[in-house]
This record gives C-alpha cells, structure tokens and sequence, in this order.
C-alpha cells in the first residue's frame, strides 16, 4: 500500500512486525501520585520512556512512531503544568534531536504551531530540517493535535486549493492534506494508562487500526511492554472487511499470513 493508499479502499499487506505504530502515552501524572512527586515528576520520567520506546521500535524494524505527546484538549489543564510541559518540550529539542539525528532518525511535528512560543516553533523547524534525510525511523510527535481538527484543516485547505470540485470530494482528494499523508495508516495503536478511548487521536488515520489497551503506566513502558503489544497485535485477525474464510483461502496462495 502507498501512503496515500487507504485501507478502506485497499487492501493492505500485513506483517508481522507492524510499519507504523501510533501511541498516547497516558498515566503520568498517576505515576507521580503513586510516589508522592508532582506531576511534573511523571512527564520527566515519561520522556525517557519515549527515548526506550524509541529504540526499542528502531531495533524491531518499525518505520514510523508517532506520539501523542500533547492534545488540542490538554490547554486545559493547570497552567503550571502546560507550563512545565512546555518547557520539557523544549528541553528535548535543545538536548535530543542530535542523538536522533546520529541515530538516522527523521524527527516531525503534527498539529497547530501558532499557539506556541516562535523560540519553540523554530526549533522544531530546524529539528525537522536537519533530520529530514534520516531513514531507520520517522518518528511523529503530535503537539496541539486533534484528530478533528486534522480533518477540518484538510478540508479547509482543499476547498481552497480546489474549490471547482466542492460537493464531489472523495478520500483520494482529502488525504494529501491530512497530517502524516506521506505514510502508511497505523497499523498498532497502543493506549498506556488503562483508559480504553482514542482521545481524539488520528481519528482518520485509525479507521483500521489494531488497539491495543495497557494498564501501564507511560514512564514504566519499556522494550518487553512494546514486545507484549506486537505479540497482541501478531494474533489478530486483520479482514479490512473480508471474512475469516477469505483470508484462510487467499493467505496460501499469497504468501502472507493474514495479508
């Protein structure tokens, strides 16, 4: 499948070892609770999680990672904390993407900019730029992102963009101006945290989507929780709207298992 190809209008090939895998990285904030330390304590200890998380998905052959790293909706929380979050952002760009730029890591940023600080947006220009080339693994971060607000925008561009085709658009001509429109749909969506919701979370992009629900909590995820979710993920009966039947007759005769 290209990745403008969607699965509700192809059939997909699946492996074993899934291209891309979407995750929220929920539960921070419990963390911290559970030690009796700020919250702010949960986001530091859930950065390095990333940095695991990362790797891990590097070294068992997945091509994009994308993060919900902060929602549209997450304004609302206590201005010190978006504060705090912020600044943890900020750390990382200055602190981080050297090592993902010598580790052949393409770095990218989904979402609304305006709302942040220029220093802030500029480094996350310059981060992109310098790792435009990288190619072991794309790793998204979303950052005032809202799946709604994804659709919306694409909308909104394309009827500018082609306004004569207004009443007649299909999915072939919104999907250029979707965020992540140059990839493959997710294959695995993980959850950490133990809530069972998307989130407002690649709503287009997760049409279908393996989900996968975990009560860990983000800062403790590690390599052997990201081998639980594949494992899950691996035992899954993927039909894209086939029946099981098809997929025992075609498996054989195409030479991948579930595809």
């Amino acid at each position: 499948m290209s990745a403008r190809q969607s699965s509700t209008q192809i059939i997909p090939q699946v492996r074993d070892i899934p291209r891309h895998v979407a995750i929220i990285m929920d539960g921070n904030g419990r963390w911290a609770k559970q030690r009796f330390l700020p919250r702010v304590a949960g986001h530091k200890s859930g950065a390095q999680a990333v940095r695991k998380t990362v790797r891990a998905c590097a070294a068992r052959g997945v091509e994009s990672l994308t993060l919900f790293a902060f929602s549209s909706e997450n304004w609302r929380r206590p201005k010190d904390e978006v504060r705090h979050l912020m600044q943890l952002l900020l750390q990382a760009l200055q602190q981080e993407v050297d090592k993902l730029h010598e580790n052949n890591i393409r770095l990218r940023f989904i979402g609304e900019r305006s709302a942040f600080d220029p220093q802030l947006v500029d480094l996350m220009a310059a981060a992109e730029k310098k790792t435009q080339l990288n190619q072991i693994l794309t790793l998204n971060i979303a950052v005032n992102y809202g799946g709604r607000w994804d659709i919306l925008q694409a909308v909104n561009r394309l009827t500018q963009a082609r306004p004569e085709r207004a009443g007649h658009y299909t999915e072939s001509d919104i999907a250029p101006y979707l965020s992540l429109n140059d990839m493959p749909e997710p294959d695995l969506f993980i959850r950490t945290g133990g809530e069972q919701r998307v989130s407002n979370f690649l709503l287009w992009q997760l049409a279908y989507t393996e989900l996968y629900f975990t009560d860990t909590l983000w800062p403790d995820f590690d390599a052997a929780s990201l081998d639980a979710a594949i494992l899950s993920y691996q035992q899954r009966e993927r039909r894209f709207g086939r029946t099981s039947e098809q997929l025992h007759l075609e498996a054989p005769r195409r030479g991948v298992a579930g595809a």
